[in-house]
């Protein structure tokens, strides 16, 4: 039986909670109000109200944390140490366009420490879920990155800058957060983007770490401006010899 925090414990919750309006709202994506907000990037009513849900859910705890999230940005609380990082769908594009292929990811931060991390994929029902010294997790199963040791054999994923940029066995799927979820998991080998956001990448980052695998430090980027190499530790080093000027 694994042991997770009461923290975890609400997290899971809050996730399977937001998953019932994701859910419903897939099988009806022609009716969803969308609008712009940017290049390559939509807003649904559905992304706003999965976060109104996390935030509710989250807030239960009574602890006053304070929230980052992609639709919100910066909610500033009593405790300000103590960061919940929300992206209520992760691979927003995939969602509209009827791709089952996207997530829920929460990550909760202690001042640059990242404490715990969910990603939650509704369509598969899959639950990826970590902390700090504890392990990853795949519905309860613990997860370990690959170790494979040659670059031929593996299996990378980035953004279509990232596809072009290298000559590695690519794939570019639209979610980051279920990239490293996958990286974790052993599905895939390795993981990098430049530019990313903090909510893309905080779960899985600590989730890959907690696997076994490689991150670079995130905390010295700007929250809106990561870039990002993850990666089992079998492949980490040659990994970063193929994205050299990358």
């Amino acid at each position: 039986m694994i042991s997770i925090s009461a923290n975890l414990n609400i997290m899971i919750k809050a996730a399977e909670k937001a998953s019932k309006s994701i859910i419903r709202d897939f099988g009806e994506i022609e009716k969803l109000q969308v609008s712009k907000k940017g290049p390559r990037d939509f807003v649904t009513k559905t992304d706003k109200q999965v976060e109104k849900i996390l935030i509710e859910e989250l807030s239960k705890t009574k602890k006053n944390y304070s929230f980052l999230t992609e639709e919100t940005g910066i909610i500033k609380n009593k405790d300000k140490e103590n960061t919940w990082i929300i992206d209520p769908i992760d691979g927003t594009t995939n969602f509209l366009h009827g791709i089952p292929h996207f997530a829920i990811s929460i990550a909760l931060k202690s001042k640059d420490e990242l404490l715990s991390g969910l990603i939650f994929d509704p369509i598969k029902d899959e639950m990826f879920f970590a902390e700090k010294d504890k392990g990853a997790f795949l519905n309860n199963q613990r997860l370990r990155a690959s170790n494979k040791n040659s670059l031929e054999e593996c299996l990378f994923s980035s953004n279509i800058e990232g596809v072009k940029f290298c000559n590695l066995n690519m794939r570019c799927s639209g979610s980051a957060a279920l990239d490293l979820a996958y990286v974790a998991s052993g599905r895939l080998d390795g993981y990098f983007q430049n530019k990313i956001n903090l909510w893309d990448v905080a779960a899985g980052a600590l989730m890959i770490k907690e696997a076994g695998g490689i991150v670079n430090d995130i905390n010295e980027f700007d929250i809106n401006n990561i870039n990002i190499k993850a990666s089992s530790a079998a492949i980490y080093d040659k990994m970063l010899k193929n994205l050299d000027n990358f």
